[in-house]
């Protein structure tokens, strides 16, 4: 019960830190992120007696019920998996979505049906954060139901993507989305300054920190920004040198070469103003990115929604690959989640026949969830069908969708850990005092042993 009660505690905690790794928002901390827990909680009522009743209507053998967040882009592909299931397997499906505001109100409706021993108000299914499953599994190995027998082609899937859902050998989750990293760069600005695309692939990050050099004294731009508390360019560039800031369950910053040369070098691209670190989420999205003062994006591929903001921008920007420390094409993923059966399911068969015969590999599915919400597929075989070769205007009529799954299949496996987020805000603020004088190995094992004491760790 104990361990039970410390996990409902770390859920409110991460509530409002669970929503900058997807793209949705900063994070925020102490007081805040109670107050956001508590607020998810409360609102959870209502999500659970919807939940409730829709497992009910699943006695028919041909409902089931869901809980998903963000109406304009995972919503989308649900709606989309429901159609392409009616028409292709059964006339009679219903997928009763139950929207939830944000995804800590999943983890929490996880914890609360936990730790009272109660699964009967959870859905059949949830998405849930790829970053958090490992924890929930291990703490609530009886909230979940494994797919390991669906009719699914892993090999199939972006590996760096099925790592996080796959768990002691078992798969417990079907992919949504892709959280390829792509590096977008303003094109019209590059060639300004002497450069095209193929400039800036596969180069150094110190070749990088030249050209941004250049592209700052010609134009005044930066060449790529980022928010500074929120700072999630040292796990990205850390992936693609396929290094972890974890070893073996414990953190590895201190005495992590890489780490320390990743963070050496965000200091002098922030130092030689290639780097602009916003004060937080907006002022790193509606200012810098909105507001025309970078020439270059590299985040998630959820971002682009946010670059394409700016319509007097179209067909200037193209994406390609990030840089790596010695040159060489990089990859890495920021955020995603994907599609897990909870222990409340009573249509386990009719759950993975849904999954496997959607998500699993549906390019019926992906097309649709591509064009009506944004989510980009990690499958490979459907990231190949017509709608993701087609040129996007935006992107100077680059296929860039079927560019991004060819990427996400590139990305490093890495070991993962429940405490990402955490880890990000000490490493953040030990960036920001490297910049401002401090001493890099001192401020590199503080975060260490910050993050350590945190989890218990001696």
């Amino acid at each position: 019960m104990k361990r039970k009660i410390v996990s409902a505690i770390l859920a409110a905690v991460v509530a409002a830190t669970t929503l900058a790794g997807c793209g949705s928002g900063s994070s925020s901390d102490g007081a805040a992120a109670t107050t956001a827990g508590s607020e998810a909680a409360g609102s959870q009522a209502a999500g659970s007696e919807a939940a409730g009743g829709a497992a009910d209507a699943g006695a028919d053998g041909h409902t089931l019920s869901v809980y998903a967040w963000d109406k304009n882009f995972n919503i989308p592909a649900l709606e989309a998996a429901e159609a392409d299931y009616q028409k292709n397997v059964d006339p009679e499906f219903k997928l009763n979505i139950v929207e939830q505001s944000q995804s800590s109100d999943v983890e929490n409706a996880i914890t609360m049906a936990a730790s009272s021993g109660d699964y009967s108000n959870l859905p059949d299914i949830v998405l849930f954060q790829d970053h958090y499953i490992n924890k929930f599994v291990a703490d609530y190995p009886d909230a979940w139901q494994d797919v390991n027998d669906a009719e699914v082609n892993w090999d199939d899937f972006s590996q760096e993507k099925l790592s996080y859902s796959t768990i002691d050998g078992k798969h417990y989750g079907i992919p949504v989305d892709n959280g390829a990293v792509i590096f977008a760069y303003r094109t019209d600005i590059l060639e300004e300054c002497g450069y095209t695309i193929d400039d800036v692939t596969g180069i150094s990050w110190d070749r990088f920190d030249e050209i941004g050099k250049e592209v700052q004294e010609k134009t005044g731009k930066y060449l790529l920004s980022m928010d500074g508390d929120g700072n999630d360019l040292v796990y990205m560039m850390l992936q693609a040198e396929g290094e972890s800031q974890f070893k073996d369950g414990k953190p590895q910053i201190a005495d992590n070469e890489t780490v320390k040369k990743v963070v050496e070098t965000i200091v002098k691209l922030a130092n030689d103003k290639v780097l602009y670190l916003a004060n937080d989420w907006s002022d790193y999205t509606d200012q810098t990115i909105v507001g025309d003062m970078v020439a270059g994006v590299m985040n998630g591929n959820w971002i682009i929604p946010t670059i394409k903001q700016v319509e007097a921008n179209s067909g200037k920007w193209e994406i390609t690959s990030m840089p790596t420390l010695a040159g060489g094409e990089g990859y890495a993923a920021n955020g995603g989640s994907s599609l897990y059966i909870t222990a409340n399911c009573k249509n386990t068969d009719l759950a993975k026949d849904f999954l496997a015969k959607t998500f699993g590999g549906s390019k019926e599915t992906y097309d649709a969830a591509l064009t009506n919400g944004g989510v980009i597929t990690t499958c490979v075989s459907a990231g190949k069908s017509d709608v993701y070769n087609e040129g996007v205007d935006y992107f100077n009529n680059q296929p860039i969708y079927s560019k991004i799954v060819e990427m996400g299949a590139n990305i490093p496996v890495v070991e993962q850990s429940d405490y990402h987020y955490r880890a990000r805000t000490y490493v953040a603020a030990a960036i920001i005092n490297i910049i401002n004088g401090a001493d890099v190995d001192t401020e590199l094992k503080n975060a260490e042993d910050q993050l350590k004491f945190e989890m218990g760790i001696e």
